[in-house]
């Protein structure tokens, strides 16, 4: 799987020069810089080969593929042309392996779900100064886009969100959600109940939680050099809505592939002002490093007391064995071999057992909008709720500021 690192991503290419420039103008990690269009290139003034490299790199990176990168922008060929080159061409010329040709010639499969056509978003060209302005300006046209349909647009938010749920199968459900509970063992095994109510959010505002990394930037620390003092949960989101990420293990190849899978959002929830946090409930270090921006360049947090996961358990935490829970479910094999084909590698350091969720936190005292359950190991929240209620709370906070104003601001 594709690292959130930058220097990664931009390999040893053309354009490693730029990351100065790119992190002038806000272009600072993998997710947004992936979305730029044609008009934020011309306005930072990249070359025709810088736009074909990060073309290149874009598509590699949705496939898993970046081991090729150096060797397919030197060509100076552009993504078109490569992608016509017979398989031969590709083995001979660029050492790629058969099985790798396959990957990158089908242009409709990806190892990462793409953002959708409708997100595309307008030139973000501007012509003053200082660069925090253009920041500023950039993640104001940014959420415009995504808070609204625009006739520039492929499809609508509304049909783009549809189209997730048709794909991940799954049924919206309300606040509280969890993949099925299927049969095991012929039924001779019977899954662990869930919840069906939303924990309180008593339960979840006086945790106690560190930060161990900030959100990745480039040419950031790998991790943060003085260790920060324990703070009550409800200081994360006191300001902005959050979600949180609660991962059971992080050398997990299925928490891996779910938090890849997430982060990849990330310019969808910059644009609903949704912070991003993966919650831990071990603190190993070497395995943060290995998680930490590979697989999640958001803030990563250590729940002091397992608190975030006895709420998706309902007071207690949720644990499965592996027989019963892994060896003796379909699911939870079949969400395996989903993670797997997304060529993620993996380690079995740590607890396993716990299983993990996901909230969606209003911001302030507002309360729990939405959780989680992994029922089966490997149970990922689908996107497509997730940005529904992402956008709902976005809502809510435009219309409560809306009716907060005086008229006379409304004119």
């Amino acid at each position: 799987m594709a690292s959130f690192s930058i220097e990664d991503f931009v390999g040893d290419g053309v354009l490693k020069e730029l990351i100065p420039k790119l992190l002038e103008e806000g272009w600072d990690d993998v997710p947004t810089l992936k979305i730029m269009n044609p008009e934020d290139m011309d306005a930072i003034n990249m070359t025709q080969h810088q736009k074909d490299a990060l073309e290149i790199r874009t598509y590699l990176h949705d496939r898993a593929l970046m081991q090729y990168g150096d060797k397919l922008e030197a060509s100076r060929k552009s993504l078109p042309e490569l992608l016509n080159l017979s398989t031969e061409d590709l083995s001979s010329q660029f050492g790629m392996r058969r099985g790798h040709i396959a990957r990158f010639t089908d242009r409709n499969n990806k190892c990462t779900d793409p953002l959708p056509k409708s997100y595309g978003l307008p030139a973000r060209k501007l012509t003053v100064t200082p660069s925090r302005s253009n920041i500023i300006y950039k993640m104001q046209t940014i959420r415009k886009s995504f808070c609204r349909s625009s006739t520039n647009n492929d499809r609508s938010l509304e049909e783009s969100l549809a189209d997730f749920k048709i794909k991940d199968g799954y049924i919206f459900k309300g606040i509280v959600a969890a993949g099925p509970a299927e049969p095991r063992a012929c039924g001779c095994i019977q899954p662990p109940p869930v919840v069906d109510n939303v924990a309180p959010y008593s339960a979840i505002e006086n945790i106690s939680v560190q930060r161990l990394t900030p959100e990745y930037k480039i040419g950031m620390e790998r991790l943060v050099k003085t260790k920060t003092p324990p703070m009550k949960a409800s200081e994360l989101w006191r300001d902005k809505p959050a979600v949180l990420l609660c991962i059971r293990r992080p050398g997990c190849i299925m928490c891996r592939a779910e938090a890849h899978q997430l982060y990849a959002k990330k310019p969808i929830f910059d644009a609903l002002g949704i912070q991003m946090f993966a919650v831990l409930h071990e603190h190993i270090e070497s395995e943060i490093k290995d998680f930490w921006p590979r697989y999640w360049g958001g803030v990563v947090v250590f729940d002091r007391t397992t608190g975030f996961f006895k709420a998706l358990g309902g007071g207690k935490l949720l644990k499965d064995k592996f027989l019963s829970g892994f060896v003796f479910n379909p699911r939870a094999i079949a969400n395996y071999k989903r993670a797997k084909s997304m060529g993620i590698e993996q380690n079995f350091k740590g607890e396993g057992e716990i299983k993990g969720g996901l909230f969606i936190v209003g911001p302030g005292g507002t309360g729990i909008a939405y959780q989680f359950i992994e029922r089966n190991f490997g149970d990922w929240a689908p996107v497509a709720e997730v940005v529904e209620i992402c956008a709902r709370l976005k809502n809510q906070q435009q219309d409560e500021g809306d009716s907060s104003r005086s008229p006379q601001e409304h004119k």
